[in-house]
């Protein structure tokens, strides 16, 4: 049987930072997945200068190789019509990336010994350690497979039934733009576009970044998904931002919004990260950069526990990301925090006052500028 001094089940972004840190600090560490790499998610694909300063990536190093869009602006509106406001910033606020290239830089880069296409079929907690798929076992187990990850589901199980939390459920499609296609198109490759649903419980993007294009559509009602998808792809179509003849080959995803009914992420011997522990951003649903801070966070938590990974020693993990993450009364999702507030007759007026866009929508919700840089130390 293989062991290690750290086991991370999730090759993303939050296992993997979790993982170079570990390793930075000398610690042997294994991390499992059932994917291998590289391999496509689900995801816009945008990452702030905080992210590429948490884990140590150059931008410029970065994108010699790979995608790497910068972004200076947004373009906001609403489904079904309205004004469209063009938000523009004097340097780049955030950059495009595949997420096919990013999180396989991130676990090559994090230089754990990866056992990759490897399902998770049990999970077995001994006295002093874990033993994973009878074939790997360590001291210390951490939950980096997003909204349903293994585990996670054992660690939140009640009765054998994981409780219910708030699930925001999403389609995207990705692909190479035809050249001969690419001058038609109306969509700016340093501006994302951002189109909302009038009841505010879900929004579209549409993403030109490099020679790629990307858009989706996320809802916290699932079942009306594909019917908004759908929509939303002929919305773009009709205003040329996408190819008209193209095929969509929606790819699904799901993830926990990090809100009440909360997840439980510390046990003895045992942490989740990322989206295992539900901590997409309530307001815009982003998860890169709460999945990086978190696995940051659990691999100072495990230093600082010394090898002594009783549930004492790591639950300050649970204090950090409280902290972090604001797990407390706090900014509430985007359907609340302003149709709560507003007559629904009011909101697509305030869509169209350009400091609303800038200074909440896109400042504070989507791009977190005002959050300080991650400290750890």
């Amino acid at each position: 049987m293989d062991t290690c001094d750290v086991l991370i089940i999730g090759g993303g972004p939050a296992g993997s930072s979790c993982a170079w840190k570990l390793r930075q600090a000398g610690l042997d560490v294994i991390v499992m997945d059932r994917a291998t790499f590289p391999r496509d998610k689900v995801c816009a694909g945008w990452i702030t200068p905080q992210v590429l300063a948490a884990v140590g990536i150059d931008v410029d190093e970065y994108g010699r190789e790979r995608t790497c869009q910068p972004i200076t602006g947004f373009r906001t509106g609403l489904l079904g019509g309205g004004r469209e406001i063009e938000t523009a910033y004097d340097h780049p606020v955030s950059f495009g990336i595949r997420r096919c290239e990013f999180d396989h830089y991130l676990l090559q880069r994090s230089t754990a010994r990866l056992k990759l296409g490897a399902p998770i079929g049990s999970i077995r907690k001994e006295p002093e350690r874990w033993i994973v798929n009878d074939t790997v076992a360590a001291r210390m187990l951490v939950g980096a497979g997003g909204h349903f990850c293994p585990v996670a589901r054992s660690l939140n199980a009640i009765d054998g039934v994981a409780p219910r939390a708030p699930v925001v459920a999403a389609q995207e499609a990705e692909f190479r733009i035809d050249p001969r296609e690419a001058d038609s198109l109306t969509s700016v490759p340093d501006t994302p576009e951002l189109y909302f649903c009038r009841d505010f419980k879900g929004y579209g993007w549409c993403f030109r970044k490099e020679d790629y294009l990307n858009i989706g559509f996320g809802r916290v009602d699932g079942h009306a998904l594909p019917h908004a998808s759908a929509g939303f792809a002929d919305f773009l179509t009709a205003r040329k931002k996408i190819p008209r003849a193209r095929s969509w080959r929606w790819r699904g995803h799901a993830y926990l919004l990090a809100e009440p009914p909360r997840r439980r992420v510390v046990d003895t011997g045992v942490l989740l990260v990322g989206d295992a522990a539900g901590l997409a951003y309530a307001p815009s649903g982003e998860g890169i950069r709460p999945a990086i801070e978190s696995g940051l966070l659990a691999a100072a938590t495990i230093l600082d526990a010394g090898g002594d990974y009783s549930r004492q020693r790591i639950e300050p993990y649970e204090d950090r990301l409280r902290e972090r993450f604001g797990l407390r009364p706090g900014p509430r999702p985007l359907s609340e925090t302003v149709v709560s507030g507003l007559a629904a007759a009011l909101l697509p007026a305030l869509f169209n006052v350009p400091w609303f866009v800038r200074h909440l929508l896109l400042d504070r919700w989507f791009l977190r500028a005002h959050d300080r840089p991650l400290a750890l130390g």
